[in-house]
């Protein structure tokens, strides 16, 4: 994609969006050249679904760029993140919350993160059930994990084209949020991230707050 033409999308989907939703970009696969032009362009907030690729960004771009983790995490790679990721969003299992916590507290950091929810029809997506984030969510994460910021949750829907499905999806996990954000006095949540491309505007309509927008920035992902 021309980049004058990164900039121009960028502006126009951070314009279109209601007041309380954020934008991260999503830069994954794309070259720093890419980054460096939204940056350029005000956006702060960047996605990516692989460690070492958020890793190698990170060493040569502005360090104050937020980056969001975004994609399946593999135990064996936090350490590869825990010095500077500002959130991570795929936190899909209990014990990824114990290896975070560990690679946070070698760090001396306090790592947002978020509780990843299964609500596709898709078994190859990962998360939480609703009940085991339930039971989850019912610990003193604070006290369980110290270095860790519990802040919120995130879904991603099934790759459909029936909109009502998406619908309901999200707004199950809108239902759940806001049961959360009640039955959970130990934590304060205040993000839900749902939404992409393809779907955000169905995932504000169902309370996203955050929405993780990558190829209608940045063109058509490479491989």
């Amino acid at each position: 994609m021309i980049q004058n033409e990164i900039a121009e999308n960028l502006i126009r989907i951070k314009n279109s969006l209601p007041d309380g939703v954020e934008l991260i970009a999503v830069s994954k696969t794309k070259p720093v050249e890419d980054i460096r032009v939204a940056y350029n362009a005000g956006q702060r907030d960047f996605g990516e679904n692989r460690i070492q690729e958020m890793a190698e960004k990170f060493e040569v771009l502005p360090n104050d760029i937020r980056w969001h983790m975004i994609g399946h995490v593999q135990g064996n790679k936090m350490k590869y993140m825990a010095p500077f990721v500002y959130m991570v969003h795929g936190m899909d299992k209990e014990k990824r919350f114990k290896e975070l916590n560990k690679e946070a507290q070698k760090n001396n950091r306090v790592i947002n993160c978020l509780v990843q929810i299964h609500i596709a029809k898709e078994e190859s997506k990962f998360g939480f059930s609703f009940d085991e984030a339930n039971a989850f969510l019912a610990k003193d994460l604070k006290e369980i994990y110290p270095n860790l910021n519990v802040c919120g949750l995130m879904g991603m829907a099934t790759n459909t084209s029936d909109s009502e499905q998406v619908k309901r999806e999200f707004g199950a996990l809108n239902d759940f949020f806001l049961m959360s954000k009640k039955k959970s006095p130990s934590i304060h949540f205040n993000i839900l991230s749902m939404g992409m491309s393809g779907d955000y505007p169905l995932a504000i309509e169902q309370g996203s707050n955050r929405v993780r927008i990558g190829s209608s920035i940045f063109g058509t992902r490479n491989q």
